[in-house]
């Protein structure tokens, strides 16, 4: 499904100086999976979810997507293609001049649907993320946990077979974080969806992934099973990363 096949970034400091953000690494992520990318700040877990759509594109290395090498793509294929990965954000990323069933079809004015289709649409996903009765709000009207769920929403209007999520639940408090990895936990069974999800936290991968990838530093210690909401690295940074929960 997602084939990282020695991929890599770098980025230039203030100093002219570079840093390598992730080292060359290879990883593949089946359909169907909820997959965590986990590890300390800094270790390179938001790029290597970013060059999975190549909202970063790495320095080497390719990137497949459904069978489909995105590193190989022109710029219109591209943007095509992206559209069968939907993405959520740590701070929702809004619109906040539109309201709620206008923030879900947003994607689809996007990409070219009818306005009858998208009508269908939106009603469907926010139906999903139980929403319906708040179509015609706006973003400051709602808490935390509802945003979240309009950006779960919008990112499940194209229909994609792949959600990449980016910290969503870091600005939730726990009751929320449980409501919102039930949503995504749903999604992921009702429609098979793949899910890569990026956290610090090891009680989310706890409650939502089936594999996990550690890292540390840019560089990819260890890929780990979770069973029965618990997981048995091998590496020191694994080790501790359990401790701490």
């Amino acid at each position: 499904m997602i084939v990282l096949d020695q991929v890599s970034k770098r980025f230039q400091r203030r100093d002219k100086s570079w840093f390598d953000a992730v080292h060359p690494l290879s990883l593949t992520i089946e359909q169907g999976e909820i997959f965590g990318l986990m590890g300390y700040s800094g270790a390179g877990k938001s790029t290597l979810l970013r060059l999975i759509n190549l909202l970063e594109r790495p320095d080497q290395g390719s990137v497949a997507v459904d069978g489909q090498e995105l590193t190989a793509l022109n710029a219109g294929a591209l943007r095509q293609a992206r559209q069968n990965i939907g993405m959520i954000f740590q701070q929702f990323n809004l619109l906040a001049n539109r309201n709620i069933a206008d923030n879900v079809a947003y994607p689809l004015e996007i990409a070219g649907w009818n306005k009858a289709d998208i009508q269908t649409r939106v009603a469907e996903c926010l139906a999903i993320v139980g929403l319906t009765e708040h179509a015609d709000k706006y973003p400051s009207q709602l808490s935390g946990g509802q945003k979240q769920r309009v950006g779960i929403a919008r990112a499940l209007a194209p229909r994609p077979n792949v959600i990449l999520a980016d910290e969503p639940t870091s600005a939730l408090d726990p009751i929320t974080t449980r409501s919102v990895l039930q949503c995504l936990r749903d999604i992921n069974e009702r429609f098979n969806v793949t899910i890569v999800i990026v956290t610090h936290e090891m009680s989310v991968i706890r409650r939502i992934c089936n594999r996990v990838a550690l890292l540390d530093n840019g560089h990819l210690v260890e890929v780990v099973k979770v069973e029965n909401k618990q997981l048995h690295p091998q590496s020191v940074v694994g080790q501790e990363l359990v401790r701490e929960d």
